[in-house]
């Protein structure tokens, strides 16, 4: 097993930044997420890391010996792209083994790796096929095995499962964790599906504008956001974020402790939609929609004209048009900067 690490990485694209001077390091045996939204420099930072894109500046490091100017073939990596890559006139042996090929290995233990890969991934049956007989959970499992059969220390996943439809992706992330996790393999998986990575990695990159916004755990991400882009961006239904001011405004401001080191119209107050309630005095809201999921009940809201949602168990009672009272629960509030858009650490 080997650790992936980058320092102060960089790439400009027409002297535009597409990655700014990201920092962190993927450990032996762990599976870091790099989540973001489109655009955000996370698929360019994988093709960095792979050598397919060359920094700008910067230092990349695997199992510790500097790869930043070393082909991808010196890099002792396999990747898994997007639209899987698959040569569409082989079969599914040919596929998983070309790379094999390619390098020349003796056709025993190219054999001996087949097997094996086919034992994990449960392609035995399928071996003979070509790609356009098979399914698309199938098609990603020979990705996967043609990664397997490469025996990399570290494997790169660009968006795996974004052509896959809700029931299968929740099958394969599962799948794809277990394989990470029984191999030993560091892996870095690129996706713009937070529960994606929420549910399958260790660490957490969430980037923004090619910076890293917070680099953490999933549990610490949802819980502590670091900045109000994070709190919004991780979670379904994403935290409430509003100014304290239309708080307060609302009849909300009682109980509640902001940091007094900072103007209170500086201030916002972020909460989970879980940890909120329908009562009969609190912060004055107008329902604009209600959504029942069954096991829970989604009541979207405007607070002073700012979006809020509360989240309850079972069905809650209302319509859009009524005029509800929210109550918080202040152990959970968090305060962010509106200037900086910051979370406060209070002390």
């Amino acid at each position: 097993m080997v650790s992936v690490e980058l320092k102060a990485v960089s790439k400009n694209w027409g002297g535009t930044p597409a990655v700014d001077g990201v920092t962190f390091t993927v450990g032996q045996g762990k599976l870091v997420a790099l989540l973001g939204p489109s655009g955000c420099g996370k698929s360019t930072t994988l093709r960095l890391i792979a050598g397919l894109e060359d920094a700008s500046s910067g230092v990349i490091a695997i199992g510790g010996n500097d790869v930043t100017n070393a082909p991808p073939s010196r890099r002792g990596i396999a990747m898994v792209f997007q639209n899987y890559a698959l040569f569409p006139h082989l079969s599914v042996a040919e596929n998983i083994l070309f790379g094999l090929k390619v390098r020349k290995l003796p056709r025993a233990e190219r054999d001996e790796r087949l097997a094996r890969a086919a034992e994990i991934l449960g392609l035995g049956a399928l071996l003979d096929r070509k790609p356009s007989q098979l399914s698309g959970g199938q098609q990603q499992r020979v990705a996967l095995g043609r990664a397997i059969v490469a025996r990399a220390p570290v494997c790169l996943m660009d968006e795996p499962l974004s052509n896959l439809d809700a029931q299968l992706r929740v099958e394969m992330r599962r799948e794809i964790r277990e394989l990470q996790q029984k191999l030993g393999i560091t892996m870095v998986y690129v996706t713009h599906d937070q529960v994606e990575a929420m549910t399958m990695a260790d660490q957490v990159v969430l980037m923004r504008n090619g910076r890293i916004e917070q680099d953490a755990p999933p549990d610490q991400l949802y819980e502590n956001p670091a900045t109000i882009f994070v709190a919004r961006f991780v979670g379904t239904p994403p935290m409430n974020v509003i100014p304290l001011g239309s708080v307060v405004t609302q009849g909300g401001g009682e109980g509640l402790s902001p940091p007094a080191h900072v103007e209170p119209g500086a201030l916002a107050v972020g909460i989970r939609p879980e940890m909120t309630e329908l009562a009969e005095s609190g912060i004055a809201a107008d329902v604009v929609a209600v959504e029942y999921l069954g096991a829970d009940t989604l009541v979207e809201t405007r607070i002073d004209g700012h979006p809020f949602i509360v989240r309850r168990p079972g069905k809650v009672r209302a319509m859009a048009g009524d005029r509800v009272h929210i109550r918080l629960s202040q152990s959970a509030v968090h305060w962010f900067d509106l200037k900086t858009e910051q979370r406060l650490v209070l002390d």
